[in-house]
């Protein structure tokens, strides 16, 4: 029996980053993997490709910052169709998952980190069996960090078919670009791809049971969203819920186009809305059920997720586990920390990380970022704040972008000036959002952004534009 010092099963950011950490520390790392291949769901369905997606649709629409008017797509169709609809923007996705597995695969290989393709489930505490297509290997390990990941919520009374209704991994199958789809799932899976899809042209429905579409994004912002939402077409079923989906004959018009069926979903409040496609997105479930937890003492909950402490350990203290398996927040950069900060863990190592300040980013068309507190929360906390904001139209380069929407919003301290918060929609928010959860950490001030030289021109302008704006709310400029 081989054994290792730390067996990673799961091959996703969390347990990338955890075997690389454990095997810079000098340790001996197996990753089990049961795809043929590696990265996980982040690589191979999940973050990757439908980013890469975004991307092929943003060079399709000439990079607008927003889904292009339908009378823009209607003109760009046939070209579209040409280099092969959906199949064809999906190949340009599959080049750049390709380049990806090949990294985490040298990056595994240069790091001496052995690779065991197949099913991981425990035999005890310190045993794992890796069950093969065509064998069985039972191995030894110190440490084990569980880092599987999520599968898309498949409700049974839904019947998914891969063709016409989807989960958020399917979609990326689709066979071609439908007329129109049904998004059920106002998150951030929801509302990437109504976006997406609304900038193909695709009449698009999203159905949200809250009041709002992300409820963990400032207001200001989301609100902006669905203003440009709206305006590239999608229609917003906000405060709805689904009780019923199914599929029905299609009518006789569309017979005649060659749809033979359409899906149905029934609302709450009575409403039925039809489509010619539905993507169901409403949560995720841990990947748990297959890994033979009660072999190692632990148990996973009704959505098959691991509760771990602060050092991401387990009621088993030689057995961690980091990613979306453990819940929230669930991201591809949070889980490759917490995979980190594992490996430093289980092998004594001294490891610090900025907790608390997480930056999030929504890659919708048009593009979220934030990082620190929402304007709700400073609010509920009875914190003094004031509000700075700065279109990117503002900015020479915003002007030669033609970005007609984007905008920086700053929140700080209404007496120490201290900034609290960034919230930005827009080209490029994603990575200028770093500017200000840098500034964040170190505790700057609304006066750094206004006592700094920027670039010119740059997006990075409008935190002095953002700046001055709140400083001169307050009366002191």
């Amino acid at each position: 029996m081989r054994k290792f010092d730390l067996c990673v099963i799961g091959s996703g950011p969390a347990g990338q980053k955890a075997a690389i950490q454990a095997a810079k520390l000098g340790r001996s790392v197996a990753v089990v993997e049961q795809r043929d291949v590696l990265g996980g769901v982040a690589i191979n369905t999940g973050t990757i490709p439908s980013k890469a997606l975004r991307e092929a649709i943003l060079d399709f629409g000439g990079r607008t910052t927003v889904a292009p008017s339908l009378a823009d797509f209607a003109a760009a169709k046939p070209a579209l169709n040409r280099a092969g609809g959906f199949v064809g923007l999906m190949e340009a996705c599959h080049r750049v998952i390709k380049k990806e597995i090949d990294l985490v695969r040298d990056h595994f290989a240069s790091n001496g980190v052995t690779v065991l393709i197949g099913r991981g489930q425990f035999k005890d505490p310190r045993s794992i069996e890796v069950v093969g297509v065509h064998a069985t290997e039972t191995i030894a390990a110190d440490y084990t960090l569980i880092s599987v990941g999520t599968i898309p919520t498949t409700p049974t009374g839904i019947p998914f078919d891969g063709k016409q209704i989807f989960s958020s991994d399917d979609v990326l199958k689709l066979a071609h670009i439908p007329r129109s789809m049904i998004v059920v799932g106002g998150g951030v899976i929801g509302t990437e791809y109504a976006s997406m899809l609304a900038a193909l042209g695709v009449r698009v429905t999203l159905i949200e049971g809250r009041a709002r579409l992300l409820d963990f994004v400032d207001a200001e912002i989301t609100e902006a969203l669905q203003y440009h939402l709206r305006q590239s077409g999608v229609t917003l079923r906000l405060g709805e819920k689904v009780v019923k989906i199914e599929k029905r004959e299609a009518p006789e018009a569309q017979k005649r186009e060659g749809v033979l069926e359409v899906v149905e979903a029934t609302l709450e409040s009575g409403k039925t809305l039809t489509a010619d496609t539905l993507l169901y997105a409403i949560g995720r479930q841990g990947c748990t059920e297959g890994l033979n937890l009660p072999a190692a003492g632990l148990t996973a909950d009704a959505r098959g997720r691991i509760a771990v402490n602060k050092d991401y350990q387990t009621a088993v203290p030689n057995i961690y586990a980091a990613g979306d398996v453990i819940g929230f927040p669930a991201l591809a950069s949070t889980s490759m920390e917490q995979g980190r900060l594992a490996a430093c863990h289980m092998f004594g190592v001294k490891c610090d990380t900025i907790d608390g300040l997480l930056p999030y980013g929504i890659y919708s068309i048009p593009e979220i970022s934030m990082v620190g507190w929402t304007e709700e929360k400073l609010t509920a906390d009875a914190i003094p704040y004031e509000a700075g904001i700065a279109s990117y139209r503002e900015t020479a380069r915003g002007q030669l972008l033609g970005d007609e929407i984007g905008t920086l919003k700053l929140l700080f301290h209404q007496e120490s000036r201290t900034l609290l918060g960034v919230h930005i929609i827009g080209t490029n928010a994603t990575e200028l959002v770093h500017i200000g959860q840098c500034a964040i950490a170190f505790k700057a001030t609304a006066d750094y952004f206004i006592n700094t030289v920027f670039n010119y021109p740059t997006l990075a302008e409008c935190y002095k534009i953002a700046a001055l704006n709140g400083i001169n709310k307050l009366g002191n400029v």
